[in-house]
């Protein structure tokens, strides 16, 4: 019986401070729900608009589990919501840097909640993101309280910023591999200097959590441990964080459920996924490209067809995205364009998926590695370079659409249409598609009872209620 089941309510209280941009706040509430089901009391705080962002989108989380979640709405600071430049070639969404350090004026009123909470429970554990390091800084001065940094990118983006520069190899499949140097075109000035700022509030952490395991990424993780700076913390590997059988019956707008009625419809690994996360915006002419090469392809596809979030998601809608002439009427039966919020979960769970076209995130990674379902990469900013390479060198589960050294050229109807078929319809394909599903198994497994994930999350929940 785990320790945490004898908790009582106010003995050991977890409190969640998230990144407002959807991929932190949707794997932080994953987290909650996580600990949640391990009988401990957990808050979630940040603005308004992204505690509303984050239960609106909880896709494939279980409500009832939702509804046990403390959801703390501080003052939301002033911020300016831009729209995104779909004809930038440069796809870090710099439109989001406004909201980003709005966030960090959270301090304040973050600690005068901390304090609050503190006052009644013996410990509070507050799990945060490395971007908010600055905001619950408080931490150090609040005598039964502990902070943890809980990174919401892989360790493989971590140890090539931690090694560059000093060659450092890896073993993958038997072969002796250099790491990736960080690619250039990643991120912007500004974003690193928010970094940089964290970096002396972030000292006073007790250690490090991490949405990830030893079996997706074991040589990354034994090279992480070995560094001298991050042998000062204890790290935690507890990933997949989402649930092993995402929740079919979640409140999803109407026409994300229509898609999973639409998939029921087409046979076992037909389908294409198609999605670039809520951080990117495609000009008219990639649009076009991607409609055409998928047309092209003749596989059967369900395309998410967004544009990138803004600060406020709603404060007004996104603009919507002109498809060629004709396209929905030639592809109809074959291809189903979904122009709202999608279950991405409950779409790469489902049976009829197999393959999934993604801007890799590490939120999408890992629901995609989760699922086993293989991906056709197409890196866009930040550490999906560094994604792309694992899912396509190392794990050999995908396929490169685009190389990042050419992330400045189009990528052509025929190019798009030759990497759809060979994931969907070819001897290549299936062989890929075999490990990820062979993956996607033990990943799971590790996450049951005796698991190593598992394993490492008993014993972080262990280490907060001693």
């Amino acid at each position: 019986m785990n320790r945490s089941n004898d908790v009582s309510n106010d003995e050991v209280t977890v409190v969640m401070v998230p990144l407002p941009a959807q991929g932190h706040l949707n794997q932080l509430l994953q987290l909650c729900c996580l600990f949640s089901s391990h009988g401990l009391p957990v808050h979630y705080v940040g603005s308004a608009i992204h505690n509303q962002q984050a239960r609106l989108r909880a896709n494939g989380l279980d409500p009832n589990k939702i509804a046990k979640i403390h959801f703390h709405d501080l003052p939301t600071p002033d911020f300016d919501s831009p729209s995104p430049n779909p004809n930038a070639s440069f796809k870090f969404p710099t439109h989001l840097q406004p909201i980003w350090d709005a966030s960090q004026l959270l301090r304040r009123p973050t600690a005068l909640l901390l304090r609050e909470l503190a006052a009644k429970s013996r410990r509070i554990v507050v799990i945060h993101d490395y971007l908010m390091s600055y905001v619950v800084q408080d931490v150090a001065t609040i005598p039964n309280a502990e902070s943890y940094n809980f990174n919401c990118v892989s360790v493989l983006s971590m140890v090539c910023y931690m090694y560059h520069g000093l060659g450092k190899k890896f073993v993958a499949d038997g072969e002796l591999r250099e790491l990736m140097s960080p690619p250039e075109g990643c991120t912007t000035d500004e974003i690193v200097r928010l970094g940089i700022a964290q970096m002396e509030p972030l000292s006073v952490r007790s250690g490090d959590i991490h949405n990830s395991n030893r079996l997706i990424e074991g040589p990354f993780i034994d090279l992480l441990e070995e560094n001298e700076t991050a042998q000062k913390w204890k790290q935690w590997f507890i990933g997949p964080i989402l649930p092993a059988n995402p929740n079919l019956n979640s409140k999803t707008p109407n026409n994300a459920n229509s898609c999973l009625d639409w998939l029921d419809e087409q046979p076992q690994n037909s389908v294409l996924y198609i999605s670039f996360g809520t951080t990117t915006s495609m000009s008219e002419i990639e649009v076009r490209e991607l409609a055409l090469g998928l047309e092209q392809s003749k596989q059967r596809f369900l395309w998410v067809l967004r544009d990138s979030d803004i600060g406020d998601i709603f404060s007004r809608a996104c603009r919507k995205i002109e498809l060629p002439e004709g396209f929905e009427e030639r592809v109809k039966g074959v291809g189903l364009v979904v122009r709202d919020w999608a279950p991405q979960p409950e779409i790469l769970a489902h049976p009829s998926t197999g393959g999934f076209m993604s801007h890799c995130g590490w939120n999408s990674c890992m629901e995609s590695i989760n699922f086993g379902v293989p991906i056709a990469a197409w890196p866009m900013h930040s550490d999906q370079p560094f994604n792309s390479f694992l899912v396509a060198e190392v794990l050999k589960i995908g396929l490169m659409v685009r190389e990042w050294e050419e992330r400045e050229e189009v990528v052509g109807s025929s190019a798009i249409e030759n990497v759809v078929r060979r994931l969907m319809a070819s001897e290549e394909g299936d062989e890929i598609r075999k490990r990820a599903q062979q993956l996607g198994e033990n990943v799971r497994k590790s996450a049951q009872q005796g698991g190593a994930s598992q394993m490492e999350l008993d014993s972080f929940i262990a280490h907060i209620t001693r």
